[in-house]
């Protein structure tokens, strides 16, 4: 951080540094550095920077696409497939003074759960939505529809519907495809389904997916967005999912392809 501090400053560019989450009162921090409350900083921000890894960068997101601030990403996590830039090349963010930088405008899903008439869920997803069978050793039955015309059904862990931007995570690791994040495309990617017939299916943006579990499902399934919060879902509840209004701005530098990217996180891995 104070690495990142002093070249940003040696650019000409004035910062402010906030905490991305709430602080345990018993947690010391930092003396020599003065802290802000990202609320009140952000609206008035150019451009947020993120030290953490996916799990931060996507928390911190979204509270950065309601804004419309784009966000440049330092990976101090493990692979960071999000981050623009990993903890030793913290001199590149001089860049940022020269506009060396593009923005890519990466999808999001809207994300909308009813039981009978009533929404007891709406969340806006960057990566993926995860509907799955819990911690429970037993299969979960599903079945995906795509503008009302059944999709697929299977039995397994459970399904993730994703974004290009996650299709290097949890989808991945599914066995579904690395898409291009400015590809206009859902991935609905099957976890350890028992059919061997049911593979990973690639759609248009313009779809509408819905999930429900099936009528022989005796259980609950639970649904979690970017891997935040859980939502037990009870049979008869829909999971709708489609592309959102509002995209997240991710900023690349301008010598450095996606491709290059992915490179280097497999390199690390």
């Amino acid at each position: 951080m104070r690495e990142a501090m002093t070249v940003l400053k040696g650019a000409g560019i004035d910062t402010r540094v906030c905490l991305p989450f709430e602080v345990d009162k018993n947690y010391e921090l930092p003396r020599d550095i003065r802290f802000s409350r990202l609320d009140r900083e952000l609206p008035g921000a150019d451009m947020l920077i993120c030290f953490g890894g996916d799990g931060t960068l996507l928390h911190t997101a979204k509270t950065a696409t309601r804004q419309g601030i784009p966000v440049l990403g330092v990976n101090i996590g493990t692979m960071g497939f999000m981050a623009e830039l990993e903890s030793g090349e913290l001199s590149q963010l001089a860049r940022i003074a020269n506009d060396d930088y593009t923005i890519d405008n990466r999808m999001m899903l809207d994300v909308t759960v009813h039981r009978d008439r009533d929404i007891i869920f709406h969340d806006l997803c960057l990566n993926d939505v995860a509907i799955t069978k819990g911690a429970v050793a037993r299969i979960v039955h599903l079945k995906v529809q795509c503008d009302g015309v059944q999709a697929m059904e299977c039995g397994g862990d459970g399904i993730i519907v994703a974004t290009p931007t996650g299709s290097t995570a949890y989808s991945l690791s599914a066995g579904g495809p690395i898409v291009e994040p400015d590809a206009h495309s859902i991935l609905i990617t099957p976890i350890c389904a028992h059919d061997v017939a049911s593979r990973c299916i690639v759609v248009s943006d313009k779809r509408t997916v819905s999930v429900t579990m099936t009528q022989n499902a005796r259980r609950n399934a639970y649904l979690s967005v970017d891997g935040g919060r859980t939502l037990r879902m009870n049979m008869g509840d829909v999971a709708t999912i489609k592309k959102s209004n509002l995209c997240t701005k991710l900023v690349r530098l301008k010598d450095r392809s996606f491709f290059d990217v992915v490179n280097m996180k497999f390199r690390i891995g």
